[in-house]
């Protein structure tokens, strides 16, 4: 899987997702997102301390921001390939498992499809 299209990067970051980022790497430098598929944290981008979250075989690595890597699971990447998704910052609590959670912002995903096309933010899957 190519990390960009049209050498434009599947995954980037707002300044403000690079700063959370920042943040959280003082207290936990090697880290890890992962795209969630819904459920309890709905479709914000969860991120863990490496050894905290196991990779499935069909996650796929979409590429890095800030030199953190980015991964989805398979059938969501079916779902977005398409689609470049930006990784954001907003107030609020992070996900339960996320290391973004306590500190009264957290991560949310817009999206834009690639060849043009307005970013938004991704509908939460119930």
């Amino acid at each position: 899987m190519d990390a960009t299209i049209n050498g434009e990067p599947r995954v980037t970051a707002t300044d403000s997702a690079l700063n959370l980022i920042a943040e959280i790497q003082a207290d936990h430098p090697d880290i890890l997102f992962h795209q969630s598929g819904g459920c309890c944290d709905g479709s914000s981008p969860m991120c863990y301390p490496k050894g905290d979250f196991m990779l499935a075989d069909h996650d796929v690595k979409l590429g890095e921001i800030g030199g953190v890597p980015v991964y989805i699971s398979g059938s969501q990447f079916e779902a977005w390939k398409h689609t470049q998704l930006i990784i954001d910052v907003v107030p609020g609590r992070g996900g339960m498992f996320s290391l973004d959670n306590g500190r009264e912002k957290r991560f949310l995903t817009r999206s834009r499809l690639f060849g043009g096309g307005e970013a938004c933010a991704i509908p939460a899957i119930r």
